[in-house]
């Protein structure tokens, strides 16, 4: 494993720590950009603030060649009530790093140092913090704002800590590596009134079984079997009462899948069935369909080069080049659409420290991983702007 030496696991924990106390949010992320500022700073990386209203790049070059590639961590929290009961639980109310981001901070500060102070390279390495990962708002916000025209690089990376997979190791694939991820909303306009006279109303209850029904029909036999797709109505809201038969039913869900065929199918097919019950019932309705996160798709050649600098820190035993897709959602993803790239996965742990998964309240990130974070961008870095390449 590359050694790195300012950048010691003791510093880095005690930086990933700082961050899990304060956490903030979407793209209030003021006092967390401001902590990354100043320690890029104190590198000796220029800095680059405000992309994306709060994104950071920071920005080394060495020598002379022209060669750039980008390395991303996300800054945001979420909005959850922290239960964990340890000395550096959140501080503040209703706000939690539930899901490592103060870790992929922290990791890539690592890098940015052992690289600015030890770093054998030839090119430019852009340290890329970004705001709002988790409303799928930060990545296209910064691509919007310049991102890869200011910092012209040839490909970027990503990498997210992963419950469940043992600490230290790594996965990856070359293609879709997460679900895009797209929100509906269906409002079922009916006629409502007393339960004891049905015949007289438009029951909008009845009409929005049938379509939750339908719903499963999208997957089942419209989606190719080879294809990945999800399709789930999540909430189901009523304006009726015990006794009374209600006007108006809305069914709001989520869709998932790797490819934007599919989702252009799902969105096509639900808004046919959603119109065709409705009408069959005499009921008006709304249909709203929202992509909020694309697929992830990583690109053949920038994944050969995150598995070979993983197995040289690793070795092979600890890398899946071939993980099985998941279907949960990224941001880097509106990045990858426009600029090469490869997301991997860096195991968490399986044990009572690592083993919560994403999203929840007691969930902490394992600073046993934070030294194989930082060397695996050390690594890489340094592969990729090779001095003899």
């Amino acid at each position: 494993m590359v050694q790195l030496r300012k950048a010691s696991h003791t510093q880095m924990k005690h930086w990933r720590r700082h961050l899990h106390q304060h956490p903030e949010t979407e793209f209030d992320v003021i006092d967390t950009a401001a902590f990354v500022v100043q320690k890029l700073t104190e590198f000796g990386v220029q800095v680059h603030q405000g992309i994306g209203k709060i994104g950071i790049v920071g920005q080394l070059t060495k020598g002379s060649s022209t060669k750039a590639i980008g390395l991303r961590a996300d800054m945001d929290a979420l909005a959850i009530q922290e239960l964990n009961q340890f000395s550096h639980k959140s501080l503040n109310d209703g706000q939690m790093h539930a899901c490592g981001h103060d870790g992929h901070t922290s990791m890539l500060l690592g890098a940015a140092q052992e690289l600015a102070t030890h770093g054998d390279f030839d090119g430019t390495v852009y340290f890329i913090f970004q705001p709002d990962e988790e409303h799928g708002a930060g990545a296209q916000a910064m691509i919007d704002d310049g991102l890869f025209e200011r910092f012209p690089m040839q490909a970027i990376y990503g990498l997210h800590n992963m419950p469940g997979m043992p600490a230290g190791e790594m996965a990856m694939n070359s293609g879709g590596v997460m679900a895009s991820e797209d929100n509906f909303k269906i409002v079922i306009k009916g006629r409502g009134g007393h339960a004891s006279q049905p015949h007289h109303h438009i029951d909008p209850l009845v009409i929005g079984a049938e379509i939750l029904l339908a719903l499963q029909t999208i997957v089942s036999r419209n989606i190719d079997p080879e294809q990945q797709a999800v399709v789930s109505a999540t909430e189901f809201i009523t304006d009726g009462a015990v006794n009374v038969i209600p006007s108006t039913v809305t069914i709001t869900g989520d869709c998932r899948s790797f490819s934007e065929a599919v989702q252009d199918l799902i969105e096509a097919r639900m808004a046919q069935l959603v119109a065709g019950i409705c009408q069959a019932h005499g009921a008006d309705h709304e249909f709203e369909y929202n992509r909020v996160f694309w697929a992830t798709i990583n690109t053949p050649h920038e994944t050969q080069a995150a598995g070979k600098a993983a197995v040289a820190l690793l070795g092979q035993e600890k890398v899946d080049l071939a993980c099985r897709p998941k279907t949960i959602s990224e941001d880097f993803a509106s990045m990858l659409r426009v600029k090469e790239g490869c997301y991997a996965f860096l195991g968490n742990g399986v044990d009572s420290v690592g083993g919560c998964m994403l999203h929840n309240p007691h969930y902490d990130f394992n600073d046993d991983i934070l030294e194989t974070g930082a060397a695996y961008w050390v690594t890489l870095a340094q592969q990729e702007l090779n001095l003899s390449a």
